[in-house]
């Protein structure tokens, strides 16, 4: 009862987070990489065995042409992408990579292409949200009252939307002073913080669930506040081990993958609070809401 008992404060630090992170993504804004501003795209492939990433990209990164983005295409092949670069920028890339490799294409990437991407992202955030709110609506259906099924549906999604602003607001900071930039791996991390982030939500509003159903409380708070310290051990273990494995990543990983690592890491951090912190609380705030009205 804990954390019913000081749901202001906690839901407080959440909003205050959330201000923080909106502040620093207005102050610091994110910096956007080649994906998303354009530049050029060069494919080669290897004859024989492919080196590293690592070694490839050290093998370019003398030639100050820039931020590059090295990914791994087919069995033998790289894709990298660079800012716009010239015949000769190119032919000098192509030597830095060695004999064995052999140019596949060459083009120009426009800055559409960024817009594409953010805005399938937005479509894509919006259609998980929705179907997020549907299936939580279906689910609980039967369970609804005192507070209606939808409005479980609606909690989550505050608590996604928490879950990924305050990691996009660290990621800012980061972005401003490390000049990391923003690539389709920061989308996809924001993306996979949506699934990992709700699992943890849907487990301690589907204990909530079936304590109403049993009825062993006498009222909607305690019966939240008794379902949260029945699950909050496991969530945090189960959290737990999958950032001390993202950490591994964060500082053993390659390079490429660092920020990717990092962004989940946050997700999960701040996915695992607001599903204990958050979502609940949110709860018994909109019960006692509907009571005063």
């Amino acid at each position: 009862m804990f954390i019913i008992k000081h749901k202001k404060i906690f839901v407080l630090i959440s909003a205050a987070l959330v201000g923080l992170a909106i502040v620093s993504m207005i102050v610091f804004g994110l910096n956007l990489g080649i994906d998303f501003k354009g530049g050029s795209l060069l494919e080669v492939e290897y004859t024989n065995a492919r080196p590293e990433q690592t070694v490839v990209e050290q093998a370019i990164k003398p030639l100050s042409i820039g931020e590059i983005l090295v990914q791994p295409e087919g069995d033998k092949g790289y894709s990298i992408k660079t800012r716009d670069i010239t015949e000769q920028e190119r032919l000098q890339v192509m030597q830095a990579l060695g004999t064995d490799v052999t140019e596949k294409s060459f083009t120009a990437i426009g800055p559409s292409v960024g817009a594409e991407l953010v805005r399938k992202s937005i479509i894509s955030f919006i259609l998980v949200s929705l179907g997020i709110i549907f299936w939580i609506t279906f689910s609980f259906r039967k369970v609804s009252k005192p507070v209606s099924s939808w409005k479980y549906g609606l909690i989550a999604i505050v608590t996604l939307i928490h879950d990924i602003l305050i990691p996009v607001g660290v990621f800012s900071i980061l972005s401003h002073f490390s000049g990391v930039e923003v690539d389709t791996l920061f989308v996809v991390a924001v993306l996979t913080i949506l699934g990992l982030s709700v699992s943890d939500t849907i487990v301690v509003f589907d204990r909530i669930r079936e304590n109403i159903r049993v009825g062993h409380f006498k009222t909607f708070e305690e019966t939240v506040g008794r379902s949260i310290e029945q699950v909050y051990t496991r969530s945090i273990a189960t959290s737990s081990t999958v950032i001390i494995a993202l950490l591994a990543l964060v500082f053993f990983g390659p390079a490429s993958t660092k920020i990717f690592a990092l962004m989940l890491t946050a997700g999960m951090f701040f996915g695992t609070y607001s599903s204990i912190f958050l979502a609940s609380p949110l709860l018994v705030f909109v019960k006692n809401w509907q009571k005063t009205k």
